[in-house]
C-alpha cells in the first residue's frame, strides 16, 4: 500500500471513529457535517471526497458498526456444536456487544428509519446478505438434518435477530428503565430455542 492510500485510509478511519464519538455525544440533532469535522479535524473537501456526501459518511459508520456486530456473532456461532448452544451464543454475542460497544449499538438502532440508509440501501443490503450469509450457512445444513424447524432461512434470522434486536433498542433507549440485559441473557436463549427446536 501506498503512502498516499495509507493516509487516505487513515483519514477514513479518523472520520468514522469522530462520526460516531459525535452521535454518541451529540445525539441525532446534533451528528452534523459541521460537527464531525471539527471534531476530527479533517476538512470538508475531504470528507467529501472520501464517501460523496454526509449521507455517504453515515451509511459507511453503519457498515462499520454492522460489520462488528455480525462479526461478533459469527465468531461465536461458530465456536457451537449445537443449534441450541449456537442460539445461547448468538444472545450472548449480541447482547454482550450491546453493553461493550454501546456507542455503535446505539447507531446502529437509532438508524433504522434514517434517510442515509434509504439512499445507501443497494451497498447496505450487499454487505447484510454477506455478513448474514455466515449465520444462515450455520444454520442451513442442521435445518436439512431436522435438529432445527424447517423455517425459511429470512424468517429463522428475524426469530433470532428480532427480539435481540427490540431488547438492545429499549437498553439503549432512556424510556424503558425497566430491560436488564443480564436478565435478558438468561431467559431469552431457551424462549428463542423453543420457537426453532424440532416438535
Amino acid at each position: 500500500m501506498s503512502p498516499k492510500q495509507q493516509r487516505g485510509e487513515a483519514t477514513v478511519d479518523r472520520l468514522l471513529t469522530s462520526a460516531l464519538q459525535v452521535y454518541a455525544t451529540a445525539g441525532q440533532e446534533g451528528f452534523t457535517v459541521s460537527a464531525v469535522t471539527k471534531a476530527s479535524g479533517v476538512s470538508l473537501g475531504s470528507l467529501y471526497h472520501h464517501f460523496g456526501s454526509f449521507d455517504g459518511l453515515a451509511a459507511s459508520l453503519y457498515c462499520r458498526c454492522l460489520e462488528q456486530l455480525c462479526d461478533t456473532m459469527n465468531a461465536a456461532l461458530y465456536r457451537s456444536r449445537t443449534p441450541r448452544t449456537a442460539i445461547r451464543a448468538l444472545v450472548k454475542a449480541y447482547l454482550g456487544f450491546t453493553v461493550e460497544h454501546r456507542d455503535a449499538a446505539l447507531f446502529l438502532h437509532a438508524s433504522a428509519y434514517s434517510g442515509y440508509l434509504a439512499s445507501h440501501a443497494e451497498e447496505i443490503k450487499a454487505l447484510k446478505e454477506v455478513k448474514f450469509a455466515g449465520i444462515t450457512d450455520w444454520l442451513r445444513p442442521r435445518i436439512e438434518a431436522g435438529e432445527i424447524l424447517p423455517t425459511p432461512e429470512h424468517l429463522v434470522e428475524s426469530l433470532v435477530i428480532g427480539p435481540l434486536a427490540e431488547t438492545a433498542r429499549r437498553w439503549l433507549s432512556t424510556t424503558y428503565d425497566e430491560v436488564d440485559l443480564a436478565e435478558a441473557e438468561r431467559i431469552l436463549p431457551d424462549r428463542i430455542w423453543r420457537t426453532l427446536r424440532p416438535d
